[in-house]
């Protein structure tokens, strides 16, 4: 951290499951769970789609949930990875999100499947 970095979602609709993926060469844990959650909702379509999001970083679903509020009325100033945040507001705007937060390792079959494509993709980008 910074290094290479690989990033993963699991995106359940019924029956049908899709795997987000990818990663970069010099990035940020925190960049690439910003990335997971913009990938992946970025592929759900509909506008006012209700969404349920599962995250094992704090960082994410608190800076969506609660500090986002705060960042915008200062117009992001001194906000890391702010385009991130920007793009991440953006595509939430129009969906029905809600956020949960999950321990790391502990079990949780999703969790688990979405770091394992993080970790698999990262040996790409080293």
């Amino acid at each position: 951290n910074p290094g290479p970095g690989g990033y993963g979602a699991i995106i359940l609709n019924g029956e049908e499951r899709f795997e987000v993926k990818g990663g970069e060469k010099l990035t940020t844990n925190n960049r690439m769970e910003l990335k997971a959650a913009i990938e992946a909702l970025k592929q759900v379509q509909k506008e006012e789609a209700k969404v349920v999001v599962y995250t094992d970083s704090e960082y994410l679903k608190k800076g969506i949930t609660e500090w986002i509020f705060n960042w915008k009325r200062k117009n992001y100033k001194d906000v890391k990875n702010d385009a991130m945040w920007r793009e991440l507001d953006s595509i939430s705007s129009v969906l029905k999100i809600e956020w949960h937060w999950v321990k790391a390792h502990a079990g949780n079959k999703y969790n688990e499947e979405a770091d394992a494509l993080a970790r698999n993709t990262l040996e790409s980008y080293r």
